[in-house]
């Protein structure tokens, strides 16, 4: 049985599908991936044909809306289909999902998936957005009625879905919980002595609420110049990314300690001792289910697929969403409480055990899939 799975970032394949794609391989399935930008040499293409996958490099832009180039898309991955005949296909963020979804059924693969793992750009914005948005949507609803079942990783992507009518109302869903961490890879690491360290890993995008996060520290470090702030990420091609003259600024006057784009990011969760993603909207947020299983507490937004990750008060706090104020005094609360990150960072750990154990993520995506 032939497995294919699509992404639009082939860095993904091993960072968050790597144990799924484990999972299909132990069951007996020979797995096919596509994504773009993998030529002959590549690094993530040599690992994952180390680990016997049997890679494809298709044309595909993760950003971008130019109707040649999503054609050429959809009829790079057909082709790709119609060659390996594959009995299941699985894409993943909204390209994959759209285009890979429509050339499995034009293929005929019988059996297609969807899973969406947050809503992106176009869902957020409105005015001179409005009309991109228009066209995912409809996009996404043409797509998703050629699918078995659609995979969300929270309730509120869910419901907003059905509610705008881009899965049928009795289409078959199934929520998630996020993509899952690894709870033996990303171990439990002592928290650092002295005052807090905070840390936000997140691409330099406006809608993670990196701007909210540099206003915060900035106020946090007036207050406690013991206290550091570390950022972990890159410049995104995005057209809400943040401006390098921003990230500049902050990192010259002393506010962020920018560490760049990091292969490995459980040093920087290691080096800290609380986690903050002040994010405006995710499918469920991967840092914040590594920091979690690294015994960190978290400070992130009451907005879909953040807050079902943290319990106010019992493992991190829930601040409004675009409020920096609110952000800064949930990290006064650790400045002022030392112990409460040791309490709030156990529970966490436990949190993440128990409801976020890959293992535990991919065996409700493999039984839906007819694989378990």
């Amino acid at each position: 049985m032939n497995f294919l799975l699509i992404a639009s970032l082939a860095e993904s394949l091993i960072n968050f599908r790597g144990p799924l794609i484990a999972a299909l391989q132990a069951r007996g399935l020979q797995v096919h991936v596509a994504a773009p930008d993998l030529p002959q040499g590549d690094p993530i293409r040599q690992q994952l044909q180390a680990r016997g996958v049997v890679v494809h490099s298709v044309a595909l832009r993760r950003t971008g809306t130019n109707p040649v180039a999503d054609v050429q898309t959809l009829w790079s991955l057909w082709r790709l289909m119609r060659r390996v005949r594959p009995d299941c296909v699985l894409g993943y963020t909204i390209k994959p999902v759209i285009y890979g979804s429509l050339a499995a059924w034009l293929a005929g693969v019988p059996r297609r998936f969807a899973l969406v793992t947050g809503l992106g750009y176009a869902f957020q914005q409105q005015g001179q957005g409005g009309a991109l948005q228009a066209l995912v949507q409809r996009l996404y609803a043409l797509a998703l009625a050629r699918v078995r079942a659609v995979f969300f990783q929270n309730p509120d992507d869910e419901a907003l879905f059905r509610a705008r009518a881009l899965v049928a109302p009795g289409a078959r869903t199934c929520i998630v919980n996020g993509s899952g961490v690894d709870v033996a890879a990303f171990a439990v690491a002592p928290l650092p002595p002295g005052p807090p360290c905070f840390l936000l890993i997140a691409r330099l995008l406006g809608d993670k609420g990196v701007r909210e996060y540099a206003q915060a520290a900035r106020r946090v470090r007036a207050l406690h110049p013991g206290v550091r702030c570390l950022l972990v990420g890159w410049i995104d091609t995005n057209p809400d990314a943040i401006a390098q003259h921003e990230l500049d600024a902050w990192v010259q006057d002393g506010t962020l300690e920018f560490m760049g784009r990091l292969a490995d990011v459980r040093p920087a969760i290691a080096a800290c001792s609380v986690y903050v993603l002040p994010s405006y909207r995710e499918g469920t947020p991967r840092t914040v289910l590594e920091s979690m299983a690294m015994g960190r507490p978290v400070i992130t937004t009451d907005a879909p697929g953040c807050r079902e990750t943290v319990v106010h008060g019992d493992n991190g706090f829930l601040v409004p969403v675009q409020s920096a104020d609110a952000l800064e005094q949930a990290m006064l609360k650790f400045v002022h409480n030392p112990d409460l990150a040791a309490r709030m960072g156990l529970r966490a750990r436990q949190v993440a055990q128990d409801k976020y154990d890959v293992h535990k993520v991919n065996a409700v995506m493999l039984r839906e899939m007819g694989i378990a």
